[in-house]
């Protein structure tokens, strides 16, 4: 799935699975996302903006490792802000965590900036598979 958040940014690639985690379920990779770049304040506001209604206001943004480049604490994003943290260690160098107050927690799978469209493809047809192939962290 990619929808186009305005005429003035690009479309966010992404694509989301069927059945996102809620609860007490084990996590697992609810998506993936496509950025064009590790620059987490310029790509944020499309990738938000792309994400269902229904996930309601995501409220703060963890990414792993040290790749993503963070500019302050936050992103505006309609009116509010997103804030940025990032998580020092970590087992998944790539995924974004999204947290949204009362709604819950989605966790997308990045494909790495510089993929091939053929990479990034096989890379988001994965993430969003039924069940997560064997050896996958859930």
């Amino acid at each position: 799935m990619t929808t186009t958040p305005s005429s003035h940014q690009p479309a966010a690639r992404l694509r989301l699975g069927a059945r996102p985690g809620r609860g007490d379920v084990v996590r697992r990779i609810d998506g993936a996302w496509w950025p064009r770049s590790y620059d987490l304040t310029a790509e944020l506001p499309g990738l938000l903006a792309a994400l269902p209604l229904r996930w309601g206001h995501v409220t703060s943004v963890r990414v792993n490792g040290a790749r993503w480049s963070l500019s302050g604490d936050g992103v505006p994003v309609e009116d509010q802000r997103a804030r940025l943290r990032r998580r020092g260690t970590s087992r998944a160098e790539d995924t974004v965590c999204l947290l949204t107050p009362g709604q819950g927690r989605w966790d997308l799978l990045v494909v790495p900036p510089a993929a091939t469209a053929e990479e990034a493809e096989r890379l988001m047809e994965t993430a969003t598979a039924e069940a997560p192939p064997a050896g996958w962290p859930a």
